[in-house]
């Protein structure tokens, strides 16, 4: 099972001892690799000597690729690997995504500084002064469902009460990223979410600003996102009519303020206490010492990998990539123990999860084309 998925894997991590040792296959885009190896270093920091010994391997791509359709039956074996997220239709294994740790080509810092900053930015408006409309800003060119997007934005013809913005980012590190500053981005009363070519990074960003999220509908799922519900953390778009979608999640906002805001509350305060760093590392040691309970040998140093510790990571970098490693770097264990981890869901608990999450949506969907019925009745 584990070499089959040796062909989609950018590395090879074995955790013997205490140790960290990699091996690698294929360069990742930009720094993915680096700073995702980076943050496992920091888990064992944060946790020494608590990790149990374990091999992975792991992809760096945007998209799943283990689909559940080739994997079928008792004996299908999928092949365990390690991704940044996945979807209905797919096996792989999700992971906190390399931006936690920081992102250096886009100058975004890591997640805990980040954190920090959207905090303050959100205390710098109050809600009922920001600009009514809903925002975005973001490259279009990655994905057809960003292209369509954009034809939400204010014209002369039509105004669906979206403010659409396009970020260069080769003219953003140009100009020293003045446009991308992520605490000074909570200045709508609503903003938007879209995927990108599979989950978007942007997700976590979004959804800590106090406004509340305009979530058009995703097929792809990060470690978090399916703790989140309807109504409750975010407003559901459709991804088919984003554009009428849009302009009565805003219509609907303005004419009931409080119930909006508690929203954009609500969401704020789920990444920023929920989805804090502490967290992640629980998320991270749970699940690297549950997969370890499954594997049925005992891990060993490939041939061709070599240690990781935190010094031989940092003398290296320079730039962004040292700054971003100085500023994620656990400097001391922790003395608090891992969260205690749940049982798995009762299959009737899960079941009214789901019931809850789809009848929220549904809930969006009747007021929208009760909305669009009587606009349509007044034309």
């Amino acid at each position: 099972m584990m070499e089959k998925a040796r062909v989609a894997a950018n590395f090879r991590l074995v955790i013997l001892n205490g140790k960290v040792y990699v091996e690698k296959y294929r360069k990742s885009l930009q720094s993915r690799d680096l700073f995702t190896l980076w943050g496992i270093v920091q888990l064992l920091r944060w946790y020494p000597g608590r990790l149990p010994d374990l091999e992975l391997l792991f992809n760096c791509d945007d998209r799943p690729v283990v689909r559940s359709r080739d994997y079928r039956g008792p004996n299908a074996g999928p092949p365990p690997l390690f991704k940044y997220c996945s979807d209905g239709w797919s096996l792989d294994i999700v992971f906190p995504d390399w931006s936690f740790w920081g992102w250096a080509e886009t100058n975004i810092r890591p997640w805990k500084n980040v954190l920090e900053e959207i905090k303050a930015g959100n205390k710098r408006s109050k809600w009922k002064d920001r600009v009514p409309l809903a925002y975005w800003r973001g490259n279009p060119h990655v994905a057809p469902t960003r292209g369509d997007l954009l034809m939400c934005n204010v014209t002369d013809k039509n105004d669906w009460n979206a403010l659409l913005y396009v970020q260069d980012w080769i003219k953003e590190s140009r100009e020293g990223y003045k446009q991308s500053n992520l605490g000074d981005q909570c200045t709508h009363r609503y903003k938007i979410y879209v995927e990108g070519w599979a989950w978007s990074v942007s997700e976590k960003y979004i959804l800590a600003c106090d406004s509340p999220t305009l979530l058009i509908t995703p097929r792809y799922y990060d470690f978090f996102l399916r703790g989140m519900v309807p109504l409750q953390h975010y407003w559901p778009i459709k991804s088919n009519s984003k554009c009428k979608s849009i302009k009565f999640a805003v219509e609907w906002g303005n004419n009931h303020t409080a119930e909006a805001q508690a929203i954009g509350e609500s969401s704020s305060r789920f990444i920023q206490e929920d989805l804090k760093m502490e967290y992640v590392y629980d998320y991270m040691f749970h699940l690297l010492s549950e997969y370890a309970k499954l594997l049925k040998f005992k891990p060993t140093i490939p041939p061709n990998a070599f240690e990781l510790c935190s010094e031989s990571m940092v003398c290296p970098a320079d730039g962004n990539w040292k700054r971003f490693m100085d500023e994620s770097l656990v400097k001391a264990p922790t003395d608090a123990v891992p969260c205690t981890l749940p049982p798995p869901y009762e299959p009737s608990a899960l079941r009214a999860l789901f019931d809850k999450k789809g009848n929220s949506a549904k809930q969006v969907e009747t007021w929208e084309n009760e909305y669009w019925d009587k606009v349509n009745k007044k034309q």
